[in-house]
């Protein structure tokens, strides 16, 4: 990774929205896209498909090694494929999302996926989201973000989500799994999801996606970046 090509790193909890933040910013900036948090949802989707062994490090980290990804923000949402096939709707089920929160804090896993994660860092730019961009992958990144939201706002969002794609989830469920998964990343002793210390914290509660990158975009002016918006 060559540390002249600029990383907007973005990082947060389930819901916050930085998933939706980064692909507008991507876009904005003609800039590469990376959603980091697809990588282990598509190591997880492997395991499901190939029956694999969840307590298997080794196993796990062979099926991240094989992974042929690419993202696309061409159109409105976000298309991940996976060897040439489009795994989007895959990926974004609750199961999926579970396995992989189970899956992140496994260092083996982890080791394989961190070098393909700083390969997407390639002329002109990339914004990538997840959950240790500014932390741990892009340290030296231009701008590091830490969006966050209420847990109530974050789990209301990733509900309307998944309706408006045809996924039967119950609110009160959906609540407690974004609990139980942010338990997970907080906690967990590798890469924990925090702020990094140089991180800009923005609380997207209130606000909503137009406003977050109307004040990313400001934060992009100060450091330089002349960027036009639509």
């Amino acid at each position: 990774m060559s540390n002249e090509i600029p990383v907007i790193a973005i990082d947060g909890p389930t819901g916050s929205g930085k998933g939706t933040i980064s692909r507008a910013l991507a876009k904005m900036l003609d800039w590469h896209f990376l959603d980091s948090g697809a990588l282990y949802r598509l190591v997880a989707l492997r395991a499901m498909q190939e029956d694999a062994d969840l307590e298997d490090p080794r196993v796990l980290a062979k099926l991240a090694s094989r992974l042929d990804v690419e993202f696309s923000t061409a159109r409105e949402a976000e298309v991940v494929c996976l060897n040439g096939k489009d795994v989007t709707a895959l990926l974004r089920t609750e199961k999926c999302g579970s396995i992989a929160s189970k899956i992140a804090p496994i260092s083996m896993v982890r080791a394989v996926l961190l070098e393909q994660q700083r390969g997407f860092a390639i002329p002109p730019g990339l914004v990538a989201d997840g959950r240790d961009m500014s932390t741990v992958v892009f340290p030296a990144a231009i701008l590091k973000i830490f969006l966050t939201a209420s847990a109530e706002v974050r789990a209301k969002r990733r509900y309307n989500q998944l309706k408006e794609k045809g996924i039967d989830v119950n609110l009160r469920d959906l609540s407690r799994e974004i609990a139980r998964r942010d338990g997970r990343d907080t906690n967990r002793q590798i890469a924990p999801l925090k702020p990094a210390g140089d991180a800009r914290v923005l609380d997207s509660t209130q606000l909503n996606p137009e406003e977050v990158v109307e004040k990313i975009h400001g934060w992009l002016e100060e450091l330089g970046l002349r960027v036009g918006m639509n």
